[in-house]
């Protein structure tokens, strides 16, 4: 086991009572659960209906494939699987190191951030005109989108990464810029894919439309960086229910980054720095 020597120990029997707090809702909740609403029994661990369904959920299974047997074998399994492992970690007393417990309440505090900032978006949607004037706003995504066939090479970004990124910025070739992630000892694809206008903002599909032959181009999706090269185009536009459907998904992801704009603002003023800390907050605040 680690040492702790300066672990500061009121923080730690803050950790232990929630953690016990945690540890006594479960078995409560255990406790209470209804006979017909147990689907398996994992030694002393039982899994109800309700959270297979939040796994089916969680997994995106839409509601008429939760029956299906394949589906639910996979996904009951998993469930099983991670019951067991619970009961291992328990027994392992892994629950007590003081690693895991910040891991545990960090877990928590992300699970409620989510669900906070879901139900803050979820209780404004938009109205039909809303979705109509994003749509009439957003061409590109909706009456002019373009499937765009490309030759791309996917990667992971991180600090190695972005030395590559911007050297590589200005390449002419996706071969060299192979060359160079495999040199970098950085892991990556390279496959045919097609990307829609929509995806890659108006400013990089107006230099896209302006294209050269053998131009390159550069952007982030989630975790990974892409670089491709057009070979094709097609004008293939998202109307009708469709169109109502992507328009009111985009919408709620800006609506989410909204609220987590003004979530970010409201926490640096309520928030107090001490030592150090003060001076790099303070520092970071004015190079914004």
């Amino acid at each position: 086991m680690r040492n702790w020597p300066n672990w500061p120990y009121r923080s730690i029997a803050v950790v232990l009572c929630s953690a016990a707090l945690l540890a006594g809702c479960g078995k409560k909740e255990q406790a209470t659960a209804q006979r017909g609403q147990v689907v398996a029994h994992v030694g002393d661990e039982v899994i109800t209906n309700q959270e297979l369904e939040n796994e089916f959920r969680l997994a995106n299974v839409p509601p008429d494939k939760q029956k299906d047997p394949e589906i639910v074998k996979q996904v009951l399994g998993q469930l099983v699987t991670r019951k067991y492992l619970l009961q291992q970690a328990l027994n392992a007393k892994l629950d007590r190191e003081p690693g895991v417990l910040l891991d545990l309440l960090r877990a928590r505090e992300q699970v409620l951030e989510n669900a906070y900032l879901l139900r803050s978006v979820m209780a404004k949607p938009p109205t039909k005109a809303d979705i109509d004037r994003y749509i009439a706003d957003n061409p590109a995504k909706f009456s002019n989108r373009k499937l765009l066939q490309v030759d791309q090479i996917a990667f992971p970004l991180g600090p190695a990464a972005q030395s590559v990124v911007e050297s590589s910025r200005e390449s002419k070739s996706l071969d060299e810029i192979d060359q160079q992630l495999t040199a970098a000892s950085i892991p990556h694809g390279r496959q045919s894919g097609v990307l829609s206008s929509g995806d890659v903002g108006p400013e990089l599909f107006d230099k896209i439309e302006a294209k050269k032959a053998d131009d390159v181009f550069f952007i982030r999706s989630g975790q990974n960086g892409i670089f491709f090269k057009v070979l094709g185009e097609e004008t293939r536009p998202l109307e009708g229910q469709a169109a109502a459907n992507v328009a009111r998904q985009l919408m709620r992801n800006d609506a989410l980054k909204g609220e987590i704009g003004i979530a970010t603002y409201s926490a640096n003023m309520e928030a107090k720095f001490e030592g150090e800390y003060q001076q790099i907050m303070q520092g970071q605040g004015k190079g914004q």
